[in-house]
């Protein structure tokens, strides 16, 4: 490689192999834009309202929680949907049956990694959506239970 091209080895490496190298100030996509505001947007919100924020975009496998806090001594478990627009619907309508029941395997998994079975716990949903430059942003506290089961064999899913 001549010198002064400005490349650094890694680049050279890549170009040489074929692949395309995306640089590393590359800008992120808009609407990952939006929902990192959006989160950060709620974040701001539940820790001004007294919450302590344990956890943000906690993953295990393929589950994830956007948010865990502290309410007093009731972990919530929080989702956050963010929109630009309710053309399809709105933010809510994005946390359907099929959504909670993944939050109540991933809430199921924090608890366990967590050992905090013995912790009261909750629900809600944040709602985000952009009007022009502003987020407005709904809170819903306590939106939905888990379902009695999460698999076959009918248990609770937090046994207390």
């Amino acid at each position: 490689m001549p010198s002064g091209s400005g490349n650094t080895a890694k680049d050279a490496t890549a170009s040489e192999s074929g692949k395309s190298v995306r640089p590393a100030t590359a800008p992120a996509a808009a609407h990952l834009r939006l929902g990192s505001a959006g989160e950060d947007a709620a974040a701001e919100l539940l820790t001004g309202a007294g919450c302590t924020l344990l956890a943000r975009n906690w993953r295990q496998a393929r589950l994830e929680l956007d948010m865990v806090c502290l309410d007093g001594d009731t972990i919530v478990f929080v989702e956050v949907k963010t929109r630009s627009s309710e053309r399809y619907g709105g933010p809510a309508y994005a946390v359907g049956l099929s959504k909670q029941r993944v939050l109540c395997r991933a809430a199921r998994a924090w608890l366990a990694a967590h050992e905090a079975w013995d912790k009261p716990c909750r629900f809600d949903v944040i709602c985000v959506l952009r009007n022009g430059d502003t987020l407005h942003l709904e809170h819903f506290r306590h939106a939905f239970d888990c379902p009695p089961a999460l698999d076959s064999s009918h248990t609770s899913w937090q046994p207390w």
